[in-house]
């Protein structure tokens, strides 16, 4: 990056921490901070962290005299959160966190992996209240900034929980450990327990496998672990009265029937096969580890993520659906400013669609945040920057 891009992002991030409204986390006292400064000599990403403040008033000027590139502070509480090694800290308890990143589900256009990834976390936030029994009330949502968004469950009653329980929550929410006996014959309260989500995808796989020519059925099934060509013959013969059963009585489905259970374990274990896919694109996929650590440090809202120049956002569960982190997430003004773009691309930002080619080009001073960000330009010359 040319000392004239880094000086620029450094001014906006300036301005926009000069006058905008900040905002923190609960138990301020009990927090691990950390931060990622702008530094034109660093070879490579080093955090300061181990920091303590007594107040919010003292984090919000320590983050406008300093200027940070990303500001993170600890899900975890802490009795010495300034303390120099995680023993001396002495945890106290941790909020229960969820990281939904694009980049876990797909590629593609920014603008379309944004949309997926809103999608798939308003389906967690489904779960976490239709299912697991957390309010609304106790749960805060913040779009990350960059490609995803952050779930912030701040329920008591789940702050002493270990790495074990949380293991247990994100397991069930991305539909991991399924036992296929246990969720076909468990019939839950819920319309969108794993008992439904489960029948739904066997049945949606059996629809499938029917419309396949009869030698690509049996291929189909024998290369399953434990199916040979007897059973998978079998097994096909039976689809239909399977599939009448999934609709009408899916408890009756009994996985006592040799022929059935190595079909559908064999389905289970196939990893990569097409059934445990249509199983995820039922579950709200999580990043694992987040949830599982207990002492991780995440975006503060309000902040800028440094990726972008997007402003972290933090929103109510109802505010999710209509949320468009390209209006919405974004602080900067329209005012032109001139870049040399190292590449054609095409970027939706407020509104509008930008197609550039490579080299000079004058765009609004939001994309140019954005595209110095991501490295793919340059603030150019005497360009009104």
């Amino acid at each position: 990056m040319k000392a004239a891009t880094f000086e620029f992002l450094r001014q906006r991030f300036s301005s926009y921490y000069g006058s905008a409204p900040l905002l923190s986390p609960p138990s301020v006292p009990q927090r691990e901070w950390g931060f990622i400064f702008f530094d034109p000599n660093a070879t490579d990403t080093r955090m300061r962290r181990h920091l303590g403040f007594g107040t919010r008033d003292e984090v919000f000027s320590y983050i406008r005299s300093m200027v940070p590139q990303h500001a993170y502070y600890s899900t975890a509480y802490y009795a010495r959160p300034g303390a120099a090694t995680m023993q001396e800290k002495e945890w106290l308890g941790a909020d229960l966190v969820f990281d939904l990143d694009a980049d876990h589900l797909m590629h593609g256009p920014y603008d379309r992996m944004l949309e997926r990834v809103r999608d798939e976390t308003v389906k967690l936030l489904e779960m976490l209240t239709g299912e697991l029994g957390f309010s609304e009330g106790d749960i805060e949502v913040a779009f990350s900034g960059g490609r995803g968004y952050h779930v912030h469950v701040r329920d008591p009653a789940v702050r002493d929980f270990g790495s074990s329980e949380r293991r247990e929550i994100i397991d069930y929410v991305c539909g991991i450990g399924l036992d296929p006996a246990r969720v076909l014959s468990h019939r839950t309260p819920s319309p969108r327990g794993w008992h439904h989500r489960y029948i739904d995808a066997l049945a949606e796989y059996l629809l499938w496998l029917e419309s396949l020519e009869e030698k690509e059925k049996v291929a189909t099934l024998t290369a399953l672990e434990g199916v040979g060509k007897t059973t998978a013959e079998e097994f096909l013969r039976r689809v239909p009265a399977i599939l009448s059963l999934l609709e009408s009585s899916p408890k009756d489905l009994s996985l006592r029937d040799p022929v059935i259970s190595r079909v559908v374990r064999g389905l289970s274990a196939d990893r990569d096969g097409r059934f445990p896919a249509l199983l995820r694109e039922r579950a709200a996929l999580a990043d694992e580890p987040v949830t599982t650590d207990t002492r991780r440090l995440i975006r503060m809202p309000s902040s800028l993520h440094s990726g972008s120049g997007f402003r972290v956002t933090p929103l109510s569960p109802g505010e999710l659906p209509g949320f468009d982190p390209l209006v919405d997430a974004v602080v900067f003004s329209d005012r032109e400013v001139a870049v040399d773009l190292a590449f054609p691309l095409s970027m939706p930002i407020l509104g509008s669609v930008y197609r550039l080619e490579k080299g000079y080009a004058r765009v609004p001073e939001a994309l140019a945040v954005y595209l110095c960000c991501r490295g793919a330009a340059e603030i150019a010359g005497g360009g009104g920057a």
